[in-house]
């Protein structure tokens, strides 16, 4: 039994990965014993006691390394913890930094290097697209009122305002980017970026890279339908040879190591990178079920064994989100909030 702790379990309108990856360990073959990582005591995953056993509230990232690694090597010294899988963007620099010390302590992970994250701002892509063959919209990193207007007269509206790793807006006229610029500036600081809006269809690649340019398997899906947040609600498996192809030329080309996904819209045979993901989407189940369990051959790379590479997965095959409803009872909340873990 592997003792595997998972965060992201925030299955909210805007969820975290978290509870997709646990549900493809629990069905994978090798046996686990969950843990999840909080960062609030509402998180409904906190409350799903059949799917993880044991749930601890983390420091933010925000508060640095220090109290971030005692918090880890307490659950390690109850739990037995033995492989961590980060899923949320702003505490994967620390796993990363954290990784070689969690791993001379017992804790094994399987993550991109600090070199791999860096590529996640959008001000890169370029540099991905052209090592993929993949094309990227008209792309400004500005930071300055001056600069933002410069970048808005090349472009026609409607635009996307974008933080370099974080939140992103559709501007319909000069009046709505500059309040986004002025609110991501705010709170994620400069460069802001400003990008064309190219019209295609929705086209994700997730997928675990082995470091050494070669992969333990792809799953390319088309969204459907998604929330006002922009997070598929349904989708299909789809078989786009040149998305694929430019999937595999991105593993080689960076060894990427770990988890990620690629975001593009294709139109017509035109592939438009829009973003690049470090970790593991929300929609990660999907992969689990059409036979790719993503989760569990990562779960298998991070033990140092050598996970399965097969990844054939058939075409048209559709997923589906739905809310549920959970009923349960008030002292969990109250021993999360008092104590920290249950």
């Amino acid at each position: 039994m592997i003792k595997v702790a998972v965060s992201g379990i925030n299955a909210v309108d805007n969820p975290g990965p978290g509870l997709g990856i646990i549900k493809g360990l629990r069905e994978g073959s090798t046996p686990v014993s969950v843990v999840g990582l909080a960062y609030d005591a509402m998180e409904p995953g906190v409350y799903l006691t059949d799917l993880i056993e044991r749930v601890y509230l983390m420091p933010y990232p925000s508060e640095g390394e220090a109290p971030f690694l005692n918090r880890l090597l307490y659950i390690k010294e109850k739990e037995g913890l033995e492989v961590v899988i980060p899923a949320l963007d702003p505490e994967l620099p620390l796993f990363i930094d954290l990784e070689p010390r969690l791993s001379e302590l017992g804790v094994r992970s399987f993550l991109p290097t600090r070199k791999h994250f860096k590529l996640r701002a959008k001000d890169r892509l370029p540099v991905i697209a052209e090592a993929t063959g993949l094309k990227t919209p008209a792309t400004f990193a500005v930071s300055s009122y001056e600069e933002l207007q410069r970048a808005l007269s090349r472009l026609r509206f409607p635009v996307m305002v974008k933080g370099l790793f974080y939140r992103a807006f559709r501007a319909y006229n000069s009046t709505e980017a500059l309040q986004y610029f002025q609110s991501i500036s705010a709170e994620w600081g400069y460069p802001v970026i400003i990008q064309e809006i190219v019209e295609g269809e929705e086209m994700n690649v997730v997928g675990v890279g082995d470091g050494e340019g070669g992969h333990f398997g792809l799953l390319a899906i088309k969204k459907l339908w998604i929330t006002s947040l922009g997070k598929i609600w349904t989708g299909v498996t789809v078989k786009h040879p040149g998305l694929l192809e430019a999937a595999e030329k991105f593993v080689r080309h960076f060894r990427w190591r770990g988890a990620f996904e690629l975001e593009t819209i294709v139109s017509g045979e035109d592939i438009y990178l829009i973003e690049i993901n470090p970790r593991f989407p929300a929609w990660i189940y999907f992969a689990v079920g059409v036979g790719l369990n993503l989760p569990e051959r990562l779960l298998r790379a991070a033990l140092g064994e050598e996970p399965e590479r097969d990844w054939e997965y058939p075409a048209g095959k559709l997923y589906i989100r739905f809310t549920d409803d959970l009923v349960t009872d008030l002292d969990l909340f109250q021993r999360m909030v008092t104590r920290g873990e249950r």
